[in-house]
């Protein structure tokens, strides 16, 4: 029998997680938050992957890596397939979710408080709206990095809650 979480309580924890780390713990180091987010999610999806492979025979090509990724890892994540993916055939996928359910009760209707750009340029809501996409990031990088395929995976946010996540393999 596997063991699952309730969703509102890995919703709950991711919250607080972004908001200890961007309000108490790095309040005046965004960047450093963002990092340290990422790094919990790279080990989320790697023990995820481990669990989630161990009865399945090595993965033969990075396409193939990255379909298990969008339908069977989604799937055990979130209880839906990735929408769409794309790619380039050159080591550069894109992997849309048109109902990404980390963003699905997320609002950008900001408060004047949250209309304040920050030094580059970016108003203090969509920031806080990236800092969530972090995580997912690292748990895509760690799951694909215990395939054995090291990548950078970062994520864009066209209209709430669709989200997609782009992923560059390294040579």
């Amino acid at each position: 029998m596997g063991r699952e979480v309730s969703e509102s309580c890995v919703e709950s924890l991711l919250i607080e997680m972004v908001s200890s780390y961007c309000n108490r713990f790095y309040a005046d180091k965004q960047e450093l938050a963002a990092r340290r987010i990422e790094a919990i999610g790279y080990q989320v999806g790697h023990q995820l992957s481990e669990r989630y492979t161990m009865e399945r025979p090595r993965f033969s090509d990075h396409l193939e890596a990255i379909k298990f990724i969008c339908k069977d890892f989604w799937s055990e994540i979130f209880k839906k397939q990735i929408d769409n993916l794309k790619t380039n055939h050159r080591g550069t996928f894109v992997l849309q979710d048109n109902h990404f359910r980390w963003l699905s009760r997320m609002s950008i209707e900001s408060s004047p408080e949250m209309v304040v750009s920050s030094p580059d340029g970016e108003d203090k809501a969509s920031q806080a709206m990236s800092m969530h996409l972090y995580f997912p990031c690292g748990i895509i990088r760690g799951a694909l990095s215990n395939l054995g395929i090291p990548c950078a995976v970062s994520a864009d946010i066209s209209s709430l809650p669709a989200c997609s996540f782009v992923i560059r393999i390294k040579a």
